[in-house]
């Protein structure tokens, strides 16, 4: 053990290396000399569990991959072939490039984020967006925070802490990354009442487990799961009534997002924001990046009298949203006012918005790129909205699928992929690969075509 503990390079040998000096010109002299450290404590803790010192090749090796690791970008774009428009793991919903000529507009410089250029004294950054949200969902008042968690726990905090929420059993979610309704609700101090069955709530069951500490009734939208046969729930209009006869406050979780329904695209079985408080509930929280199609964030909008009591509590200080979000909810929230304008400018609607039509000439102009290179077929294509809506909604699409007799090329050609500079993520289908047009941007088709050809090319060389 010890011979091998002496085979083990000193820092000041490494850092004399020429790939090492070429790391430090680079990144730092800091960096490079804290990766061999770690790198160099690793092969010892090897040594001492019985093992062997590396190659010093091996060992360069190592911290090269450390300092990228910590020094390059980990976050960065890929091109969404899996026809899950707001795909989570994807980051949601897209944005197109004058959402981002507008954030980059206010970011380059300063900005007006807190600063009332009538009055030219201290503003407040809610006012950005305050006024739109009001006009296109008919709320009294709204304020942004960093995600629909977090909206909902600082609504139920101000308004139910230490008092009763009551809530049907069928609503108890999980809203994605194991985070589950009851633990938001436990976080925000507000205590958990649970009336009804997994599949069916009366109204009566509210009814009977109020309370003289019964301060709120949470509804919360099952967006990420259907249930189907034997149901049944109380609609908004007949808890918001109950509320009032009561002097208790409906809170509706809306969760996805979408602000008014516009004509033509399928969702219509989806709720909206603006019906909702209509409905008379006292607020709703939903989410920026699902169904809206913004940015990450949650907005609470309802009743002027709730909603700035939310705004004062300490803990929204700490949930607020920077000049970043605030500029790109503001451009996708103004693409409401009319319906041309969300389809031309929000992707996710753009995408809604294909037809059978325009799928069939993606797909086919996808097939004639590859001609030539690889053999295709064009196959009937299962799309989905994804981002934990619409669960049971399946949109006709088209894909284009690669004909390879051998099997095992659909998986090397899927992990070949994700391996480019710019990740491209098809699907990988009982040994297939196939790319759905529904999400695929038309501007994208000529890298994608030729990445596919290049690793098919350089596969058939290997055999």
């Amino acid at each position: 053990m010890q011979n091998e503990i002496r085979k083990i390079p000193g820092v000041d040998k490494l850092l004399n290396n020429s790939e090492i000096k070429l790391l430090a010109e680079t990144y730092g002299l800091e960096l490079i000399t804290f990766c061999i450290r770690q790198v160099l404590q690793s092969i010892r803790n090897e040594v001492l569990a019985g093992g062997k010192v590396k190659f010093t090749v091996e060992i360069i090796s190592d911290v090269k991959m450390q300092v990228l690791a910590i020094a390059e970008r980990s976050l960065q774009p890929m091109i969404n072939c899996t026809g899950i428009v707001l795909h989570t793991n994807l980051g949601r919903a897209p944005f197109n490039n004058e959402i981002i000529a507008e954030i980059a507009n206010t970011l380059k410089g300063y900005s007006n984020l807190e600063f009332d250029l009538t009055t030219g004294k201290r503003g407040q950054r809610n006012d950005h967006i305050t006024g739109i949200l009001k006009y296109v969902t008919h709320a009294e008042d709204a304020v942004v925070v960093n995600n629909n968690a977090a909206a909902l726990m600082l609504t139920l905090k101000t308004l139910c802490a230490g008092s009763e929420a009551i809530i049907s059993r069928g609503e108890l979610v999980e809203v994605g990354g194991s985070f589950r309704i009851p633990d938001i609700m436990a976080a925000s101090g507000a205590k958990m009442i649970e009336v009804g069955a997994t599949n069916r709530t009366r109204l009566s069951d509210y009814e009977k487990a109020i309370t003289e500490n019964t301060k709120v009734i949470l509804k919360v939208h099952k967006s990420n799961y259907y249930i189907g046969g034997f149901t049944e729930e109380v609609e908004n209009e007949e808890l918001a009534v109950l509320a009032k006869k009561h002097n208790l406050i409906v809170i509706y979780d809306m969760g996805s997002g979408l602000l008014r329904k516009p004509k033509g695209l399928s969702l219509a079985q989806e709720p909206d924001v603006r019906s909702a408080i209509e409905s008379e509930v006292d607020l709703v929280t939903f989410s920026g990046d699902k169904l809206l199609g913004g940015p990450q964030a949650g907005i609470i909008a309802g009743k002027k009298e709730f909603v700035q009591q939310i705004a004062k509590d300490p803990m929204m200080r700490a949930l607020r949203v920077g000049k970043l979000t605030l500029t790109a909810l503001g451009f996708v929230i103004k693409s409401y006012l009319k319906d041309d304008d969300l389809k031309k400018n929000i992707p996710l609607f753009m995408m809604l918005d294909r037809d059978k039509t325009e799928l069939t000439s993606l797909a086919e102009k996808f097939c004639q790129l590859l001609a030539g290179e690889v053999e295709t077929k064009i196959i009937a294509s299962q799309a989905q909205i994804g981002g934990g809506t619409l669960p049971n909604l399946k949109i006709d699409s088209f894909g284009v699928q690669l004909i390879c007799d051998d099997k095992k090329f659909a998986k090397q050609m899927f992990d070949k992929l994700l391996a480019q500079e710019k990740p491209i993520l098809a699907i990988l289908r009982e040994g297939n690969i196939v790319f759905d047009m529904l999400t695929i941007f038309e501007e994208d088709m000529n890298y994608i075509t030729t990445k596919i050809s290049e690793i098919y090319r350089s596969e058939n060389e290997d055999y």
